[in-house]
């Protein structure tokens, strides 16, 4: 199995971050292009990134403002069974987010891919959290 793994801080509280990688609202800032679900364990999040792209995904772990986990119920192939998770570390005025996305079948060239998307729309989530800045979805693997 493959796995990937970001680790970076955000000027913002443990709290805040939670809540733009575990809401909608947030989510859709940073990552989809609209999302809906409850960040409560068991629950189910449509995760949509176009027509050809209406993921779902369940709600494995939810701890608010420490961990919050997705397992990928309906996606691409590569990506089923995958989880999707950040765990939060509040540090003064900073939040340390070390992120997964573990459980791919192998390394292939969608994993490879994914890893590079993942540090984009991070970078996103980062900024969008200190500087309130709103990058449209068709942009955000451009900036």
């Amino acid at each position: 199995m493959a796995d990937i793994f970001h680790d970076f801080p955000i000027k913002a509280s443990a709290e805040r971050v939670f809540d733009a990688v575990s809401m909608p609202a947030g989510i859709d800032e940073w990552w989809t292009k609209k999302s809906s679900g409850d960040p409560r364990k068991g629950e189910e999040y449509e995760l949509w990134f176009g027509p050809k792209y209406d993921w779902r995904a369940k709600v494995m772990e939810s701890i608010p403002a420490a961990h919050f986990e997705l397992k990928m119920v309906r996606a691409d192939p590569d990506w089923m069974g995958t989880r999707v998770g950040f765990r939060l570390e509040a540090r003064g005025e900073i939040t340390l987010v070390r992120f997964y996305h573990a459980g791919w079948p192998f390394e292939n060239e969608h994993w490879r891919i994914s890893s590079y998307c993942w540090s984009m729309y991070l970078r996103v989530l980062r900024r969008y959290l200190e500087y309130g800045e709103h990058v449209e979805y068709e942009q955000r693997l451009q900036v």
